[in-house]
């Protein structure tokens, strides 16, 4: 039996936000930025593109949980960003559901963006230039367990 989990559409309560936007930012940049320079080692970024991301300056907000990360690619990495000195070149803001839905191919972000869930802020070449770099990934498949066929 081949079934896929689907991820739900959801907003955590705001007493989460809350409590999160006291919390330190700076662990959600490192494993952001621990995230996209894993998935640049494994090629799995188009490395074409990569050029126009050159010293601009990202923002990724988690609105129901509080959290936010900034981050910048620079002389071929990213790089978490913790004191930001101006404004993004691009930023993101959507709740945590559709993040999830973005990570799983479950919904794309133009589908997100126009159902209002995702809001997208900046420069709009420099968007779609992300947009276009997300929808190339190829992600490896994972192995299926033996006991999940059950």
């Amino acid at each position: 039996m081949n079934s896929q989990f689907l991820i739900p559409k959801f907003k955590l309560p705001n007493f989460v936000a809350r409590i999160g936007q006291k919390l330190p930012q700076w662990p959600h940049a490192l494993a952001l930025v621990g995230a996209l320079n894993t998935a640049l080692k494994m090629k799995l970024l188009p490395e074409s593109e990569l050029t126009a991301l050159e010293d601009k300056l990202f923002h990724v907000r988690v609105l129901d949980t509080g959290g936010e990360a900034w981050y910048t690619f620079s002389q071929g990495l990213f790089r978490p960003v913790f004191r930001p000195q101006r404004a993004p070149d691009l930023a993101f803001a959507a709740n945590l559901s559709a993040y999830l839905q973005l990570l799983a191919r479950q919904e794309d972000p133009d589908t997100l963006f126009f159902n209002r869930e995702l809001e997208i802020t900046g420069d709009t070449e420099l968007g779609l230039i992300v947009k276009n770099m997300l929808d190339a990934i190829e992600l490896p498949k994972l192995p299926t367990l033996p006991f999940a066929s059950r």
